[in-house]
C-alpha cells in the first residue's frame, strides 16, 4: 500500500491535536465555490478555523489562494513540518507544527470574527458536509 501523501499526514496529525482540543475537523472543505480547504474545524463554541498543510517550499509558493480563505474563518492557520521554512510564512498568520501523528500550536493566529450570518450559513454547510461525507461510508452514492 502506498503512502499518504505529505499533505495529508500534516492534515491527519493536525486534526488528531485539534480534536483534543474539542475541535470536530473535516478535511478537503468548499467554504465557498472555488475554495478548498485543507482542514475546516469547528470548535465547541462555535469558532471556525481553517488550517492550509503546506508540505514544501513549492506547494506554499505556488499557493495564490490562501489569503481569500481569511474570510471564511474566525482564525487561520499553516501547519507544516519541522524541516519546512517557516520564515516563508506570514507572521500574522498562526503556525502548527505537525506528522502524522499529531501537532502542535507554535504561534497563535489573530482573531477575526466571522459575521453572524456568515458563521451561521458555514456550520450550517459544513454539518451537511460531513453528513454526506458519513452517510457515504454506509452507502455510497451511484458513480462513486
Amino acid at each position: 500500500m502506498d503512502a499518504p501523501p505529505p499533505g495529508r499526514l500534516l492534515a491527519r496529525g493536525t486534526c488528531r491535536m485539534l480534536r483534543h482540543y474539542d475541535f470536530a475537523c473535516v478535511t478537503e472543505f468548499v467554504p465557498t465555490p472555488g475554495l478548498r480547504v485543507d482542514v475546516m474545524a469547528l470548535g465547541p463554541r462555535g469558532d471556525l478555523w481553517i488550517v492550509e498543510c503546506k508540505s514544501s517550499r513549492t506547494d506554499f509558493t505556488s499557493d495564490r489562494k490562501w489569503q481569500g480563505y481569511l474570510d471564511w474563518c474566525d482564525r487561520f492557520y499553516w501547519a507544516v513540518d519541522a524541516a519546512f521554512p517557516d520564515d516563508l510564512l506570514p507572521a500574522d498568520t498562526g503556525l502548527i507544527r505537525a506528522d502524522g501523528f499529531g501537532a502542535a500550536i507554535l504561534r497563535e493566529a489573530p482573531a477575526a470574527r466571522l459575521p453572524g450570518a456568515r458563521r451561521a450559513a458555514l456550520i450550517r454547510r459544513l454539518a451537511r458536509h460531513a453528513a454526506f461525507r458519513l452517510q457515504g461510508l454506509d452507502d455510497p452514492p451511484p458513480g462513486g
